[in-house]
C-alpha cells in the first residue's frame, strides 16, 4: 500500500578496510545502492571510504556528501573497518538519522567468503549509541536475502520525519464538546514532531460561504449528484449547504497550505450552521487529498498526517462502538475518504438528534489487513500506540438517534488476533487512525527517529 511516488532522499557511503581488495568493497556497496534506487530512494552518493592513515578518504566523503541535502545517511559496511574512519565521516551528519547497514559475504567454489562485515558493524554499534547518534542497526544474514526492503522503509520514515518538521495543520475552533482528549501541548508537538497547529474561527468560514457566487455551488452540486450514489432524495438545500461549506473550507486550506485539517463539529458547524458537515468533508476529500479528523482532535489529525507521509495514502479515522473478546466494532457517524471506500461513494440525507439534515457518508469500507495507530500524550511525553488487525464487514447494526430509517455507518469489525483486553488496557482515545496494510515496522522506525515511545 505504500506510494512509490513519495520522495525519499538519503546520503550513501560505503566502508571497507584499506587492505581489503577494493573491488570487493566497491561492487557490493554499488549493488546495495542500486537495490535502494530500485525501491524509489534517491541517493546522494560518495565513493567508499577506507582507513587510510591520513584520513583523506573520510575527508573527501564529508565534502562530497555536504554538497547536497538529504534526510538520512546510509552507512554501508562492506568489510572490517576501524571505527575511527566511520566516526570521522558521520560526525558531520549526527543531526540526521543514520542507517548502520552491514552487508554479508558470498559463496565461492565450495566455500563461504567474507570480508568481516559484521566485525565492522559490531565494533560500531555501541560507540554510536554512547555518542548519541540516532541510528538503526541492520545486518544482512549469511545465506539470507538482502534486507533492502527494511533499509528502504527506514529511509522512507526518515524522509517522512523531515517533511513533518515543516508541516502546518489547520483547525477551526478548539476543544469540541469540551473533550479533554483533544487538548494538546503545542511546544511538545513542535519539538518532537515538528508540526504546528494553526487555529481560526468558524466565523471566517461563514463569511466565505456568504461570499461565494451562486453559480459555483450550483454547478458542483449537479456534479456530485452524478458522481455519488444517494440512498434517498435530500431535502431542498441539503446538497447546496454541503457544497458551500466544502468550497469555503477548501479556499482556507489552499490559502494557508494546510497539510491536514480538523474542525469543531458538534459545538461548531452543527450548532452554529445548523447542519451536519459530513457531506462537505466527503466533497473536500474528493477535491483535496489531505487527512482530516473532526472534533478538534489535535493528536488524531497529527497521527493521520504522519501516516499520510509514511505511506503516501490518506488514512481514515474511526471510533470505537463495541468490543467482543477479540474484536472491535469501529465506525464513523459522518465521513470517510475515498481511499478507503469499496466501490462508489454513497451518501444518505439524514439528521441526528436536534441537528439539521446533512449528507451522511454511508459508503462501504474496504476489508483486509489494517494498522490502528494513535499519537497521544502520556505522562508528559508523546507516545505512539499501534496494533495490527484484520478488518471485515460487520453484521448489520445502527447507532440509536438517527432519523429512521437509521443508516448503516461506514464501519469495520477489527479482529486483533489476540484478546481485546490487551488493547483496551492501552487505548488512548475514542478515535484511532486506520491505515491499510501492516505498517507496524514503518511506525516503529518513525518513532525511533522522532524520539517517541512506541507502545505495541
Amino acid at each position: 500500500m505504500n506510494d512509490p511516488g513519495l520522495r525519499v532522499r538519503a546520503g550513501f557511503v560505503g566502508f571497507g578496510e584499506v587492505n581489503t581488495p577494493r573491488e570487493f568493497i566497491d561492487a557490493r556497496c554499488g549493488a546495495a545502492a542500486d537495490e535502494l534506487r530500485r525501491r524509489g530512494v534517491e541517493l546522494v552518493e560518495t565513493a567508499p571510504v577506507s582507513d587510510d592513515p591520513a584520513g583523506r578518504q573520510a575527508q573527501r566523503a564529508v565534502a562530497e556528501l555536504s554538497e547536497e541535502d538529504f534526510d538520512a545517511l546510509v552507512v554501508c559496511v562492506a568489510g572490517w573497518i576501524p571505527t575511527w574512519a566511520v566516526i570521522r565521516v558521520i560526525e558531520s551528519f549526527r543531526h540526521r538519522p543514520i542507517l548502520l547497514w552491514g552487508l554479508s559475504g558470498w559463496r565461492g567454489e565450495g566455500r563461504w567468503i567474507t570480508t568481516a562485515d559484521q566485525a565492522g558493524t559490531t565494533a560500531l554499534r555501541a560507540p554510536m549509541e554512547e555518542q548519541g547518534f540516532n541510528f538503526k542497526y541492520l545486518v544482512n544474514f549469511k545465506d539470507g536475502a538482502s534486507r533492502c526492503d527494511e533499509a528502504a522503509a527506514y529511509l522512507r520514515a526518515a524522509s517522512a520525519a523531515a517533511r513533518l518538521r515543516r508541516a502546518l495543520i489547520g483547525m477551526s475552533g478548539y476543544r469540541d464538546m469540551r473533550l479533554f482528549g483533544t487538548l494538546y501541548d503545542g511546544n511538545l508537538l513542535k519539538r518532537k514532531i515538528g508540526v504546528e497547529i494553526e487555529h481560526f474561527d468558524l466565523l471566517e468560514i461563514d463569511r466565505m460561504i456568504r461570499e461565494l457566487p451562486d453559480t459555483e455551488p450550483e454547478a458542483l452540486a449537479a456534479e456530485i449528484r452524478k458522481k455519488w450514489d444517494f440512498a434517498r432524495e435530500p431535502r431542498p438545500g441539503t446538497v447546496e449547504n454541503s457544497v458551500r461549506l466544502a468550497l469555503a473550507l477548501e479556499r482556507k486550506i489552499r490559502e494557508r497550505n494546510y497539510e491536514a485539517f480538523s474542525f469543531c463539529d458538534v459545538d461548531g458547524v452543527k450548532k452554529l450552521l445548523k447542519f451536519a458537515p459530513a457531506g462537505a468533508l466527503t466533497l473536500l476529500h474528493d477535491r483535496l487529498d489531505i487527512p482530516t479528523v473532526p472534533e478538534n482532535d489535535s493528536y488524531g489529525v497529527t497521527t493521520a498526517l504522519i501516516m499520510k507521509h509514511l505511506t503516501g495514502i490518506t488514512p481514515a479515522y474511526l471510533e470505537f462502538y463495541e468490543f467482543t473478546r477479540s474484536t472491535a466494532l469501529m465506525g464513523v457517524p459522518d465521513y470517510v475518504p475515498p481511499a478507503v471506500v469499496d466501490g462508489r461513494v454513497t451518501v444518505m440525507p439524514n439528521a441526528f438528534g436536534a441537528f439539521g439534515e446533512g449528507l451522511l457518508n454511508v459508503s462501504r469500507m474496504r476489508e483486509g489487513t489494517v494498522t490502528l495507530v494513535r499519537l497521544a500524550q502520556s505522562g508528559g511525553e508523546l507516545v505512539m500506540h499501534a496494533v495490527r488487525g484484520e478488518a471485515r464487514r460487520p453484521e448489520p447494526w445502527e447507532e440509536a438517534g438517527w432519523a429512521p430509517p437509521a443508516p448503516q455507518l461506514p464501519s469495520l469489525e477489527i479482529d486483533f488476533g489476540a484478546p481485546s483486553e490487551e488493547f483496551l488496557q492501552k487505548v488512548m482515545s475514542q478515535h484511532y487512525i486506520i491505515s491499510y496494510g501492516d505498517q507496524l515496522e514503518l511506525i516503529r522506525d518513525y518513532c525511533a527517529i522522532a524520539g517517541l515511545r512506541f507502545i505495541p
